[in-house]
């Protein structure tokens, strides 16, 4: 598998750990350091894998179930580091909206896809 194959499969893999609220699942796809970072769309940013993976259990422990569907990836890689900017269009009981995010991978030898997430930041859409 070429690497931006491989950089999307991640990329998918994160999403659907996120529908599914698999905590396991989504453990799995983040470097377990002190240089992760996360900006969940209207939180401050999160800096370091207990703050993060704390922020993962909260969202899961939480009653909104979301559905995306995910638009305009674009995948750039350079050396070890990808980055994937996506539009997320989210579906919930509750709402509906877009967050524009960046997720930011690192190459990582015995991962399961060879790529682990660093940084996921998403901003909401402002609707007109």
């Amino acid at each position: 598998m070429d690497d931006q194959a491989a950089v999307l499969e991640a990329h998918q893999a994160f999403y659907d750990a996120f529908e599914s609220r698999d905590l396991d699942r989504m453990s799995d796809l983040w470097e377990h350091s002190d240089r992760v970072v996360c900006t969940h769309p209207g939180w401050t940013r999160l800096r370091g894998w207990a703050a993060v993976s704390a922020s993962w259990f909260s969202l899961f422990s939480g009653s909104q179930r979301l559905q995306f569907i995910l638009t305009n990836i674009e995948v750039d890689i350079v050396g070890d580091v990808a980055l994937v900017s996506v539009d997320e269009n989210l579906l919930s009981e509750q709402a509906s909206g877009t967050v524009a995010a960046l997720n930011v991978f690192v190459r990582a030898g015995g991962a399961e896809f060879g790529w682990r997430m660093l940084a996921h930041h998403g901003a909401p859409v402002a609707t007109r």
